[in-house]
């Protein structure tokens, strides 16, 4: 065996110190881009982020612009129309922005989540509908052209006129790997019906063949240390312990503080628990907060209970790298207020911090307002 070997299988080898939760947090605030802003391109920075949730259209600016230097609403607009950049119904089947490339990759792979969801939602509603055909005939429909859900719906519906028109576009949407093109997901945009489009018309290439792994390989990358759980979590896959073993020999293996094993990538960062973490506002929905199925590292359980409810997810403010609060804008003719309601007071120096962070997501989020203020509690 020679010395490389031996030094790569000590680096793979599980670590006997368990990661402290606060170095878990450090190390997923680092895949996350949120211990400084970076000087990158927000294409690079969407693929650094395994995606952005994409609920709403503006969600995902407000995101990138949390992280990225110098960010600019329509650096991200230009990559939705140059196609680098799509929209689409992908993990934990809600809508997320990812590359290209990743959607070539994710999409056949989240299939199986697609299809449990499309039995959930609307197996009922489209009972005696031979769901292949379905997706066939939706297919030509599709072809070389955009379409809206409802105008799908309609179509399909001459086909199955004795099933919803909605029921039909919506099975379609998740048994078929569609994109959604803009107008659809450009900064701004309210209501309007969800435009779609076949993905490989859209992109100029059909979708990769299936590849669990390289799923756990993005979530490790982008919100590492986790644990098979958090993978699953994020993902919306089952039963991914095989995949996550048959990657064993490739990876660093941790433990936190209850003894559970946390996959990494080798190389990933994991800075120290003491590296400072800004304050900073992330959009509803944001990535951080529901990419692992133990979320401690970000929140704890009675934050948690106030941040997401329901199906909602609030917009929160992180200050030293954990949820500490949450915040809404509210427009009154030409002044734009950051309203901020922190879980518990915070301190003198990270109220200074906070309200500068504050004033700049106001110039960002509501540019056309004469003035701007922040109400922090």
């Amino acid at each position: 065996m020679n010395k490389r070997t031996r030094e790569t299988r000590a680096e793979l080898a599980p670590s006997r110190e368990p990661l402290s939760l606060r170095a878990v947090n450090r190390a997923t605030l680092a895949r996350q881009l949120l211990l400084r802003r970076h000087p990158i391109a927000p294409h690079t920075a969407v693929a650094a982020l395994a995606g952005l949730n994409a609920q709403a259209a503006d969600h995902p600016y407000l995101g990138l612009w949390a992280r990225v230097e110098d960010f600019r609403a329509e650096q991200l607009t230009e990559l939705l129309h140059a196609r680098r950049v799509v929209r689409a119904c992908l993990m934990r089947y809600t809508q997320h922005l990812v590359t290209a490339e990743d959607f070539q990759v994710l999409r056949p792979t989240l299939r199986p989540v697609l299809e449990r969801v499309q039995r959930s939602a609307f197996g009922r509603r489209t009972r005696g509908v031979d769901l292949a055909e379905l997706v066939e005939v939706g297919t030509k429909l599709l072809r070389g052209r955009t379409l809206t859900r409802p105008q799908l719906g309609r179509l399909l519906a001459e086909r199955w006129p004795e099933h919803e028109p909605g029921a039909l576009a919506w099975s379609f949407q998740y048994l078929a790997p569609v994109v959604h093109p803009p107008p659809d997901g450009v900064w701004g945009r309210r209501g309007g019906h969800t435009p779609m489009a076949l993905a490989d018309d859209w992109l100029g290439a059909p979708t990769a063949t299936a590849d669990p792994a390289q799923v756990v390989v993005r979530h490790l990358a982008a919100f590492g240390p986790a644990t098979v759980r958090d993978v699953q979590a994020w993902s919306g896959l089952r039963r991914l312990s095989e995949v996550v073993d048959s990657l064993r020999s490739r990876l660093a293996v941790f433990h936190d503080e209850q003894g559970r094993e946390l996959f990494d990538l080798p190389d990933a960062p994991r800075p120290g628990p003491d590296v400072p973490a800004p304050p900073r506002f992330l959009p509803e929905y944001d990535n951080l907060l529901l990419a692992h199925d133990d979320r401690s590292r970000v929140m704890t359980r009675e934050v948690r209970s106030r941040v997401c409810v329901g199906a909602g997810v609030a917009a929160t403010l992180l200050v030293d790298g954990v949820v500490r609060g949450t915040w809404r804008i509210r427009r009154d003719g030409a002044c734009a207020t950051l309203e901020v309601e922190p879980f518990e007071p915070i301190g003198a120096a990270d109220r200074d911090r906070v309200t500068g962070e504050g004033l700049r997501l106001l110039a960002f989020a509501a540019p056309d307002a004469d003035e701007g203020r922040v109400r922090l509690g």
